[in-house]
């Protein structure tokens, strides 16, 4: 069923909301909540720079699906029932946005939020609406509502504003005005001095304006449910004067209440603007006395001052009661408003067991942590990797040598020519075409006992028999009884006449800077029996790294316990994982660089004949 001319909004008005202008959204929501709408205010957004979708804001304690389209078109096709848009538009495309909306036969009321539309276009866009008896509510405005019904954008501010000016349900008050901040004022003020605004419009700061005052105020005269007006103009232009002779030729009969801001121009020089682009006298016709001395002739009830204009609207409301044209209404209790959970928790009131924890790192202060060190911190003391791996992983601040040690380990670990399973394996998917993350991730996996374990194993299974008292010899006869090959021990190409120089380097390293390297001792014992009976049964640079690990944790104050926690938890293989990633990549650039396909081995042919 169609609205009658006179109103703009009721309890059934839905909008268009043009610009992802997502905390409006959810205010006019909120107030739906608050006015104990059944349905959503808003029906569809527009989003032209966009994709299409959906937006999910809160409904009350519910999400909502709100649909997003990319024209306006495809929304009015959409939603035929949405008669109003919300534009929040730059002030770059107000104009073809707006002219677009009240070409379409579904949109009645535009509101035009932008500032700065150029004058020419506002008033072309407000005689098109006059001639196709359509309204617009703008440019640069806060907006408008109907209260207990609908609300434009920001209009009256948050959820605890609305129900303090009693906006939640409709009064008897019909307002209008032109400052969106003196709007939301005056519906404090009519709140406390009469029983509330039925319906409150801001035309607008600017000297065009799509709507004038007095359109809205004969739109309210025309309302039987609003039994009172009220009004704030303002120097500058001759919008009061046509309100003057509405109340002279009796086309506004109700009560009007009006004050014209400004009047404190008088003492500043001539042409000073006051805020608005509209509020700039231009003669003494213009001036706020002038025109507050023309309504009050006219038969307007106008204060002597803003101070006094609550006063007024008091004295005019209680003198409607007293005739019996207003019964004061019960005020009902609006229904509880949701808090957001993100405020919720910044306020402390609830709790909530966590999906997971984290102690390593913390995003919610100013500032990102690592085990408690700002990041600022982190980069001024030149942490670096080694440190941070410190403070991620073992969540302590590691000495200088340990996290030097830890980047050596890196740098050792990085590559070991493009035959090991993990560069191969991103290699043959590189050329397969595959991307960055899948090339690596095909390589990594195939880390494990037979390539880049044995630093974990060569750790546990060393300091096992440390910790149990066995001689070297013992160790070697124990595992050779079990049939287990020791890990850490043994190379492919290197011996005791060619040394692995990694090896070399971590063991000086170790000696060099760790206040006791007990386990390599052990393990360097072990070695000589080795090499005894083959001379390639070395100390290889993944057991080497491994077993300097746990002398540099204990060298570091690692407890026991401590120690035995990170072996068990592959601490230490993550750094094999970290190196090798650095070398497993290179190779992956390399081959997308070469821009080989995937090779065809020799014996393809043979094999598939």
């Amino acid at each position: 069923m169609s609205k009658p001319d006179y109103l703009l909004f009721d309890r059934s008005t839905t909008a268009i909301v043009f610009g992802m202008q997502t905390a409006a959204i959810q205010r006019m929501l909120d107030f739906d909540h608050l006015c104990r709408r059944q349905t959503p205010s808003v029906a569809a957004i527009v989003n032209p720079t966009g994709a299409p979708g959906f937006h999910r804001p809160f409904f009350g304690s519910r999400e909502v699906m709100i649909p997003i389209y990319t024209t306006l078109a495809e929304a009015a096709a959409a939603h035929p029932e949405a008669d109003v848009m919300v534009n929040f538009a730059s002030f770059r495309s107000a104009f073809a946005s707006t002219m677009e909306a009240l070409a379409l036969p579904s949109i009645r009321t535009v509101a035009v939020i932008a500032e700065g539309v150029p004058e020419r276009q506002s008033r072309i866009m407000a005689a098109k609406a006059r001639e196709l008896g359509k309204v617009i509510i703008g440019p640069a405005t806060v907006g408008g509502l109907a209260a207990g019904a609908f609300k434009i954008g920001n209009t009256g501010g948050p959820p605890d504003n609305i129900v303090e000016a009693k906006l939640h349900r409709p009064g008897s008050v019909g307002y209008v005005g032109k400052s969106g901040g003196l709007t939301n004022e005056t519906f404090n003020i009519v709140a406390r001095n009469a029983d509330g605004v039925y319906e409150g419009i801001a035309i607008g700061g600017d000297a065009y304006p799509g709507s004038r005052l007095i359109d809205h105020l004969l739109r309210y005269e025309a309302n039987p449910a609003i039994k009172m007006l009220v009004c704030l103009g303002e120097l500058g232009g001759n919008e009061e004067y046509a309100i003057v002779d509405a109340l002279k030729d009796g086309r506004i009969t109700k009560p009007l209440v009006i004050w014209v801001t400004g009047t404190c121009a008088k003492v500043f020089p001539t042409g000073v603007q006051f805020g608005h682009a509209g509020a700039k006298a231009g003669g003494a016709a213009e001036t706020a006395d002038a025109k507050n001395a023309a309504l009050r002739a006219a038969g307007a009830i106008v204060p002597d001052s803003f101070d006094t204009f609550g006063d007024k609207i008091h004295e005019v409301y209680e003198k409607l009661v007293a005739e019996g044209k207003i019964t004061p209404i019960e005020a009902p209790t609006p229904p509880p408003m949701p808090m957001d959970y993100a405020a919720a928790v910044r306020q402390g009131l609830i709790r909530k067991p966590t999906n997971f924890i984290s102690t390593i790192s913390d995003d919610r202060g100013e500032e990102l942590t690592y085990h408690k060190m700002p990041i600022t911190e982190v980069i001024e003391r030149e942490m670096g990797v080694g440190g941070v791996i410190g403070l991620l992983w073992f969540q302590r601040e590691l000495p200088e040598y340990a996290r030097r040690f830890i980047e050596l380990a890196l740098v050792i670990t990085a590559d070991h020519g493009p035959a090991v399973s993990a560069a191969h394996n991103a290699i043959v998917a590189a050329r397969a075409g595959k991307d960055l993350i899948s090339s690596l991730v095909s390589g990594l996996l195939t880390i494990g006992p037979r390539f880049g374990g044995a630093i974990d194993d060569a750790a546990r299974t060393f300091k096992r028999a440390f910790d149990q008292g066995l001689t070297p010899a013992q160790f070697v006869d124990d595992m050779k009884a079990r049939g287990v090959l020791i890990p850490g021990i043994g190379h492919r190409v290197k011996s005791v006449q060619n040394p692995d120089m990694r090896v070399t380097i971590v063991k000086e390293f170790a000696k060099r800077h760790f206040t006791a390297t007990p386990l390599l001792d052990f393990a360097l014992d072990v070695e000589k029996i080795t090499t005894s009976k083959r001379n390639n049964l070395i100390l290889n640079v993944d057991g080497c790294i491994g077993i300097c690990l746990v002398d540099m944790l204990s060298s570091c104050e690692f407890t026991p316990a401590e120690i035995n926690d990170v072996v068990q938890l592959g601490y230490f293989n993550g750094l094999f994982v970290l190196g090798r990633s650095i070398g497993v990549m290179g190779h992956y650039f390399d081959q997308v660089r070469l821009k080989q396909p995937l090779y065809r081995h020799p014996w393809d042919d043979i094999l598939y004949q």
